[in-house]
């Protein structure tokens, strides 16, 4: 089976884009890798779920967005929320930062860490303590400002992804007048500043209902509007940058392939992690555990050992001191299938899914206007 095709870190991904914006802001050692247009203030756009398959397969649902250039670059691996935001705001590949998915192994209170869920007794800084882009961008005398849902304020994923900035919350998401407004004032002011601006309901829409159904054209409809209404309220001199954090594949029921209905394949396997598109398994036997899923599933996924998987690169370059947050085996599907439990009813309603390593899921629009 060939291997997958890999995000070319330090090159075109969500790591690279900070850095590429601090290169023109004054960011010591910046380099702009992603060859961004100048400018003194611009603001991000990040709209969970938007990949750049699914825009270009819908497009006429989303004319402002599907009109600007841009270019395509790639999420990290896992191609899920919590790794991508966290790239994007540390500016750092997924073995460096270490929020290893959606749900990781973390060694330090031997548990399996949501990042959704996030303990009340675990500060994201104890979790994720190196510098934020955020950050770096602010001793160099940027100004950063976040726009986002209300309750995010303060979270553990926010402290270890995009702490720094002031946060501008929003406490309706439906309210577009408004967030349009904060949106504004997140790059208000003169001289240099960089606004985050976060829409999530696309992702939503694909979660629950697939893509391409009636709920996400909407979605899809509605974050295009509201961009282009952020975009004609931005000075002229504020470059809009737009992407995502991932795409996304609809899994028919017929391709889920649940562990209670295979317990061979959860031998010796000590605890789960990661999601359906991309299972992470922890085991004293990894090369045992390995081999038995590389026979059960054949060409429907890539499956590694955690140094297999290192050494391909998937993750980028992996501190030492982080790897073991990654699975002792890794479980990537190559089709449209996922593999999935009955303990985890949340993720038993899901029709849309992402994490793995296709062009689906991994290939994101780095659009600029």
């Amino acid at each position: 089976m060939p291997p997958p095709r890999l995000p070319d870190y330090g090159v075109s991904t969500l790591a690279d884009l900070l850095p590429s914006l601090g290169a023109h802001l004054g960011v010591p050692g910046a380099d702009d890798r992603l060859g961004l247009p100048p400018a003194e203030r611009y603001l991000i756009a990040l709209v969970d779920g938007l990949g750049h398959h699914q825009l270009n397969e819908y497009a006429e649902h989303a004319p402002y967005l599907s009109g600007l250039s841009g270019r395509v670059i790639t999420s990290g691996v896992p191609s899920t929320t919590a790794t991508s935001i966290t790239s994007l705001g540390t500016g750092l590949v997924p073995g460096q930062h270490g929020i290893a998915g959606y749900s990781f192994w973390y060694p330090a209170e031997r548990m399996v860490l949501n990042t959704l869920k996030w303990p009340a007794t675990l500060s994201g800084l104890d979790v994720q303590p190196q510098l934020t882009y955020f950050e770096r961008l602010a001793s160099a005398g940027v100004r950063t400002a976040t726009v986002a849902p209300a309750f995010f304020a303060g979270s553990g994923l926010t402290t270890a992804a995009v702490r720094g900035p002031s946060f501008l919350p929003v406490t309706n998401e439906r309210d577009a007048a408004r967030r349009v407004e904060l949106a504004v004032q997140s790059v208000g002011g003169s001289g240099r500043a960089v606004g985050y601006f976060y829409e999530r309901q696309l992702d939503h829409a694909g979660h629950e209902h697939g893509i391409g159904s009636a709920p996400w054209l909407h979605e899809l409809a509605s974050a295009d509007a509201l961009l282009a209404q952020v975009r004609a309220a931005l000075p002229d001199d504020v470059r809009l940058v737009v992407t995502g954090d991932h795409g996304m594949i609809n899994v028919p029921p017929a391709s889920r392939l649940f562990f209670e209905d295979e317990p061979d394949l959860l031998a010796e396997v000590t605890a789960l992690a990661g999601e359906g598109r991309l299972r992470q398994l922890m085991t004293r036997q990894p090369d045992a555990v390995a081999a038995r899923w590389r026979d059960r599933l054949g060409t429907s996924a890539w499956v590694r050992t955690r140094a297999e998987a290192i050494e391909e690169g998937w993750f980028g370059a992996v501190s030492p001191r982080l790897a073991d947050r990654f699975g002792n085996v890794l479980v990537a599907m190559a089709d449209d299938g996922a593999v999935m439990s009955r303990m985890l009813p949340k993720e038993l309603t899901l029709v849309g899914m992402h994490a793995s390593l296709t062009p689906a899921e991994l290939d994101v629009p780095l659009l600029v206007d």
